[in-house]
């Protein structure tokens, strides 16, 4: 008997190793094993972060691209990238898992950086450079170019969103949460792991962007490729020391299946004893009824046809939902409203690495004999995020001894308030900027006689803003989300920043077809950016931020948190699940 007890603590009871038997605790997973899984997210933050924040200028000055087509390709790239996440996710849960899905996207991802590398590098795939002897000074590129470059492009984005959706989930299986031991190396190892992602973006904002500037960009972009096909190899190394988890399915299938029931059951009437609605769920794993949303509730009356012939068989879930399943619903659907409030500040995020990047570009950057690159710009905002995380840990975490410091709600909405200040300054400091430009109007100078470290300040508030609400965001989606859709809450949340990013492209959509331009003029966003008014732009996002500021306050007024019962079994797991999606991007 006491043989067998040693035996069964020797293994991981529900992860399997590579055979699919138990795992055997000294042999898989721990942290050389998390860390191994996790290089491949550093790679990828580097990869996504080395090219994307230098891709503007990339389609300004090589693809000769009007400013407002560069800043929406790349908010595009982004807004794709984030909500192919959702796809993965669902291929990871119920086709592939996430050991199979991380190494297929991760080799993906490698392969469209490479595709880049290659359109950059030959010179029949990008247009000549500009002439300006003749009439036509800068040729766009033609379709075949295009069409190049968006293959490498969008089979990134395909690449980042199954590895983003898996990587982390892989990362913490690899620890036993009943453990204690295995519990305290999870909780270390993620939360100083998280600085050294932030690293490797730092060093692609500055040393890649570097390279790519003054070397080549097919070398930059080959380095891109090169890092992703050496994290594979090093992640494939590992694979037998891995602990893997069985498929779990979707949960976006348990959400469809109780809408179908509720719908299928819209004009039945509720019994009048409510505790004959049907329920299957343990008392642990119960989640009681509630008022809210009642319709919902029409799922869980029993009729007939809902069980088999001798009523011994499980219910059609097409036809019949529990209790539990329908309030996890509810739990879900009252995260909307904060989920569609925090849209906006990814709007103002994305300025960071397009319009304020070509603001950059146009400026003085050097410092003596040295020239910063312009997407280099972006490590004032990352620095600023990282600056402000270790303050508030030190300043406000640690002082306030075991208190929890600000509430999630608390931090999200300091950071939309953030937001709207930092838009405002960029309206000033563009202000500042067009009144050099008309100063300089006669002058033949492509770089204009004003230091580009004045705009340090919009890239730090972002960054600051960023911080609280990166954070709060991260820890309310999953901390409120039932058990069994941690997931799915955490892909909500990064619908966020894709749905952010999309925004984007429709705000500067609709103001280039509103602010044409009168009498031969430039309207606000006009196709070079000194031509431009960005502070308009910028105020109008500050002005729109600020609505939404006001809408978020009386969102988060309405939300109903979990009951108590639920509550305190989502505060114990958040405390663990909050680290796993830390290493997602931050862009």
């Amino acid at each position: 008997m006491e043989m067998e007890t040693e035996e069964r603590k020797a293994l991981v009871l529900d992860a399997y190793d590579y055979k699919g038997a138990p795992a055997d605790r000294a042999q898989t997973g721990g942290w050389v094993s998390a860390a191994t899984i996790l290089g491949i997210e550093v790679s990828e933050r580097f990869t996504t972060m080395g090219i994307a924040v230098n891709l503007v200028t990339y389609l300004d000055n090589t693809m000769h691209q009007p400013s407002a087509t560069s800043s929406t390709i790349v908010a595009n790239f982004s807004g794709v990238s984030f909500l192919l996440c959702l796809l993965g996710g669902c291929v990871a849960d119920s086709f592939l898992g996430r050991y199979w899905t991380i190494a297929i996207f991760a080799v993906i991802e490698a392969l469209g950086a490479c595709v880049l590398a290659i359109s950059a590098t030959l010179s029949h795939l990008r247009p000549p450079p500009c002439n300006p002897s003749v009439a036509i000074k800068c040729v766009k590129a033609n379709n075949l170019q295009m069409g190049v470059f968006f293959l490498g492009l969008f089979a990134m984005a395909l690449g980042i969103g199954g590895v983003k959706s898996s990587v982390s989930a892989l990362g913490t299986d690899q620890f036993d949460q009943t453990d204690e031991k295995e519990k305290t190396q999870m909780e270390y190892f993620f939360n100083r792991f998280y600085f050294l992602i932030n690293i490797g973006t730092i060093l692609a904002v500055t040393l890649l962007v570097y390279i790519q500037d003054e070397v080549s960009r097919g070398v930059g972009y080959g380095i891109c490729s090169a890092a992703m096909l050496m994290a594979v190899i090093v992640f494939l190394s590992r694979t037998r020391r891995y602990r893997y988890k069985k498929l779990t399915g979707s949960p976006l299938i348990q959400v469809i299946q109780v809408i179908v029931a509720a719908i299928k059951k819209r004009k039945l009437e509720f019994p009048s004893d409510l505790s004959l609605l049907y329920e299957d769920s343990s008392a642990k794993s119960k989640i009681c009824r509630t008022d809210q949303f009642r319709w919902l509730d029409k799922a869980t009356i029993r009729s007939d046809g809902d069980l088999g012939k001798n009523g011994s068989e499980t219910p059609n879930p097409l036809r019949l939902s529990t209790v539990t399943r329908v309030e996890e619903l509810k739990m879900m659907i009252r995260l909307l409203p904060i989920w569609a409030t925090t849209i906006i500040f990814w709007c103002v995020h994305a300025q960071v690495i397009t319009f304020s990047v070509q603001q950059a570009a146009s400026m003085d950057r050097s410092i003596g004999k040295f020239h910063v690159p312009a997407a280099s710009f972006t490590v004032f905002f990352i620095g600023a995020t990282m600056i402000t995380l270790a303050l508030y840990d030190r300043l406000v975490m640690k002082k306030s001894r075991g208190s929890r410091g600000l509430t999630n709600l608390q931090k999200i909405g300091l950071g939309l308030a953030i937001s709207v200040i930092a838009m405002a300054v960029a309206a000033a400091m563009e202000q500042k900027r067009l009144k050099v430009i008309r100063a300089n109007r006669n002058t033949p100078t492509s770089t204009l006689p004003l230091t580009a470290f004045i705009l340090i300040p919009q890239f730090a508030i972002v960054g600051i803003a960023e911080a609280f609400m990166y954070s709060g965001q991260l820890a309310f989606f999953i901390s409120e989300a039932p058990k069994g859709m941690k997931a799915i809450s955490n892909s909500l949340f990064l619908t966020t920043i894709s749905f952010g990013y999309f925004v984007t492209t429709i705000l500067v959509d609709l103001i280039k077809k509103i602010t044409p331009g009168k009498d031969g003029g430039h309207g606000w966003l006009a196709p070079k950016i000194n031509d431009s008014r960005l502070d308009y732009f910028y105020a109008l996002i500050s002005v729109l931020s600020f609505i939404n500021l006001g809408l978020y306050l009386v969102c988060a007024r309405w939300y109903k948190p979990n009951s108590s019962e639920n509550a305190k079994d989502s505060d114990v797991n958040a405390s663990h699940d909050e680290e796993k999606p830390q290493d997602v991007a931050n862009s």
